[in-house]
C-alpha cells in the first residue's frame, strides 16, 4: 500500500512552468501542474510510507531551484 499526498509549491515569480518540469522528473511524482492562485505548482505524488514521502519531498522536491514554499497534504481514505 502507497501513500498518497498533493504537494503545493509556490515559486519565485517566472519559475512555475520550470519548477514543474523539474519536479515531474523526480521519482514518486506523478503528476506535476501548473495552477493559478496563492501556489503556483501542484503536485500528486506517491511513496512507499509518510517517511519515505516526507523524505522526498525534503530532500528531492525542495531542492529543486525556484521553489520558496511547499505545503504537503497527504491524502486521508475516510
Amino acid at each position: 500500500m502507497t501513500v498518497q499526498a498533493y504537494v503545493l509549491i509556490q515559486t519565485e515569480v517566472g519559475k512555475a512552468a520550470q519548477v514543474a518540469s523539474e519536479v515531474r522528473k523526480i521519482d514518486g511524482v506523478k503528476c506535476a501542474d501548473d495552477v493559478t492562485g496563492p501556489y503556483d505548482v501542484i503536485v500528486n505524488a506517491e511513496a512507499e510510507s509518510v517517511d519515505e514521502l516526507g523524505k522526498m519531498v525534503v530532500s528531492r522536491v525542495q531542492m529543486v531551484e525556484g521553489i520558496t514554499r511547499t505545503l504537503t497534504c497527504p491524502v486521508v481514505n475516510l
